[in-house]
């Protein structure tokens, strides 16, 4: 992974350990008693004097420490200075880690339950001994060591109690470790008897799990990567089952990746029914101790299989057997941030040197998996047809231009709140669906055309009415890149004029006009802002499976793979989003959320059907999703990427670099570039090309100016790979180039 990614080796392993038990390595430093606190050279500048002022009031603290009281302030060259002049100490340390294995005090009878019994006279005075005889009791009926907690509670007893009834020799205290389980609740909800046994198949889904099947016997010779192309609702999920239970009979174990956190409490339950007790989960929202301790029981062959987020690929399994890729054209699996990596590709190479069964399962695969299925670089297996008889939903889509020329401004097409009305009398229930987080997209001055924007990123701020933390008051303004908020302004910071308002559309808004609608109507949000806590997931979706709402609205977690069988009515409230981006891939994902998320729609004998509202009804995409036309779109974007010589016909590398100085970060961008076509003329390499520098589409983030270089040639990494590229950050095979 480092070589293909151009990553520190360093930084790669981290991946692979679990948070909270990586180390790194840090500098201390400290004053020195009796010195004086300035240099020769005169005053001290503003960091000198607030560097030594921190560490005489906090004593010695570690680098990443003082990060937290310097917030974009350089001060490790003031530090190096006062170091050199013996005004401060400094050493490196390593820190603990910061998890370590639970234990519990436990008690235990250590005698018969006779001897025990012949004792009970003799336990105490009047005042203790009905305690003691209660707590000897009470652990003469457990069969195994119990939390003392539980006895307290259980008894009324108190720890001398008990160390009396062990210094009698009548019971034994000792600590046992536990280990923290995010599964334990789910696993005792989940009904064992249903889903032990597999359901009944169709030819097709036959067909596929028998090539599956017959891989694990020849994977030794030919390590098999299949594509699994099923329609949504097509039971692929029924086949990672199969498959995995084959894994095991086998002796080894599974992984199964999903996109998402979101996907997790479905897939679960499912692997957890017919596998019960064999099943870690593994995901970001869990808490050090819970990934800690899976990762132990995965290590030492207590796990059977493993579900999560692409880290859960990572996870020390003894003897992998089977890796799914669920969802396998998500953009989740793909890490944004350094060390980037693709979590789909390494799966596939990961299989192969374990010598394991990869299957990648998707409705709509990207353009290059499909390129490579057909290049029989991959296995293709298809699943044509949905489980149920009533085949996949009709769309219908409505030109909202048309809408406007009727006189109807508001959010829903009238067909669509007709249908939306239709759904809810019927007692059946409804998605809608909005690729935009907030109530407003953007706050502008209508005298003047100012538009607010966050300070450091230069992009508009978004309108958020409820309250989104405990930190940020509702009514305020949010930047989604780098979390600054601000009131809404009562007048124009530019003209002072008092005609400033919000504009566009975010989820919020659209779950307020379901409400205004439809007043008595019980409405769900599930996008980010609604899902920061701990098991936010989980709840909302089970609240809406148990039908407790009728209405739920949401952005792209909606398009990740649920299966909601009361879901009659999905309604795309703004299928255009994202289409007008320049960005190669740009299409290409608006067809896969359009298409995964009109699958949520008609996966039972109820049916169901998609209303997709849109501005630009004869954009290829659209056309293509609203037939669930997946070969169509795939024949065009394959004929657009070869004419414009993008993936798969090549492939790309983008480097980034970011300056706080606009002038360092173009300067700097200049040269890089240089540098890279002297390289490739003095190589000759006729089938790369570079492309800028310019920069980013998002060209402030986080007070911090980008520019970009794109590199198009068949093995970028090779042209990357011997130059020095300090603070660049380096992206192979990037899934976006904005």
């Amino acid at each position: 992974m480092a070589d293909s990614t151009l990553s520190p080796l360093a930084s790669i392993v981290s991946l692979m350990l679990p948070v909270g038990l990586s180390q790194q390595a840090d500098v201390l430093y400290q004053t020195v008693d009796g010195r004086p606190q300035t240099t020769q050279d005169g005053q001290p500048s503003i960091v000198h004097r607030r560097l030594l002022d921190l560490l005489q009031q906090r004593g010695a603290l570690r680098g990443r420490q003082i990060d937290s009281h310097f917030s974009k302030v350089d001060w490790r060259k003031t530090a190096s200075v006062l170091v050199k002049k013996g005004i401060l100490l400094s050493k490196h340390v390593l820190p603990a880690p910061r998890v370590r294995p639970k234990f519990l005090r436990v008690a235990q009878l250590s005698v018969p339950p006779e001897e025990a019994e012949a004792e009970m006279p003799s336990l105490g005075t009047k005042q203790t001994l009905a305690r003691r005889q209660a707590a000897l009791r009470f652990l003469i009926q457990q069969p195994e060591a119990i939390n003392l907690s539980w006895v307290y509670a259980e008894t009324g007893c108190n720890l001398a109690d008990l160390q009396e009834l062990e210094e009698r020799g009548l019971i034994r205290l000792f600590e046992s470790e536990i280990f923290r389980d995010p599964l334990e609740n789910i696993g005792r909800q989940v009904n064992r008897e249903t889903g032990t046994q597999g359901l009944e198949l169709t030819s097709e889904q036959s067909f596929a799990l028998n090539q599956i099947l017959e891989s694990f016997s020849s994977f030794i010779l030919h390590p098999s990567s299949f594509l699994l192309h099923g329609v949504t609702g097509s039971g692929k999920t029924e086949i990672y089952l199969c498959a995995a239970e084959e894994a095991i009979k086998r002796g080894k174990q599974a992984i199964i990746l999903v996109p998402e956190i979101a996907l997790t409490p479905q897939a679960v339950r499912r692997f957890l029914s017919r596998f019960p007790g064999q099943v870690g989960l593994v995901h970001s929202k869990l808490s050090e101790g819970e990934r800690y301790d899976t990762w132990r029981r995965a290590r030492s062959g207590k796990l059977k299989v493993i579900i999560g987020a692409r880290s859960a690929l990572f996870s020390p399994l003894p003897n992998v057997g089977l890796i799914v890729v669920d969802e396998c054209h998500d953009g989740s699996y793909y890490q944004s941030e350094p060390p980037y990596y693709n979590a789909v590709t390494a799966a596939q190479e990961y299989a192969r040197l374990c010598g394991a069964v990869c299957v990648l399962g998707s409705a709509t695969p990207t353009v290059e998996q499909r390129f490579k299925a057909e290049n029989k670089q991959l296995i293709k297996l298809d699943l044509p047809r949905r489980i149920v008889e009533t085949g996949l939903p009709p769309v219908q889509i409505i030109d909202m231009r048309e809408e406007l020329k009727t006189g109807n401004r508001g959010i829903f097409s009238r067909a669509l709140a007709e249908s939306l009305a239709e759904t809810i009398s019927r007692g059946e229930q409804a998605i809608l669906f909005l690729n935009r987080r907030g109530t407003a997209s953007y706050v502008f001055c209508r005298d003047c055309g100012y538009v607010v924007k966050c300070p450091n990123c230069e992009t508009p701020l978004t309108l958020h009415v409820e309250r989104l933390t405990l930190n940020v008051q509702p009514s305020t303004l949010f930047c989604h890149h780098c979390n600054y908020t601000r009131q809404m302004p009562k007048t124009c910071p530019s003209c002072n004029g008092k005609n400033i308002r919000a504009f566009g559309l975010g989820s919020e808004k659209v779950e307020e006009e379901v409400q205004a609608m439809f007043p008595n109507v019980r409405t769900l949000r599930w996008d980010w802002d609604t899902t920061r806590q701990k098991d936010a997931h989980e709840m909302i979706l089970t609240h809406f499976a148990n039908h407790q709402a009728d209405v739920l609205v949401g952005t792209q977690m909606l398009a990740k793979g649920l299966d909601l069988p009361l879901v009659t009515l999905v309604g795309i409230v703004l299928a255009d989003v994202g289409l007008g981006l320049p960005d190669p891939f740009a299409s290409e994902k608006v067809f896969q959320t359009l298409t995964q998320v009109a699958g949520r729609a008609g996966r039972s004998s109820l049916g169901g059907k998609v209303i997709m509202q849109t501005f630009m009804p004869e954009h290829y995409a659209i056309q293509a999703a609203s037939q669930h036309d997946v070969n169509g779109f795939y024949a065009q974007e394959l004929n657009y990427r070869k004419q414009l010589n993008y993936p798969p016909y090549t492939r790309l590398a983008r480097l980034e670099y970011r300056h706080a100085d606009m002038l360092k970060a173009e300067e700097e961008s200049q040269k890089t570039a240089n540098r890279l076509k002297v390289k490739i003329e003095a190589e000759a390499r006729h089938q790369t090309e570079i492309i800028g520098p310019v920069p980013s589409f998002f060209a402030k983030v986080d007070g911090l100016y980008r520019w970009q270089i794109i590199v198009r040639s068949p093995d970028p990494a090779a042209l990357l790979r011997d130059i020095k590229l300090t603070d660049w950050r380096i992206e192979i095979d990037p899934i976006s180039l904005l």
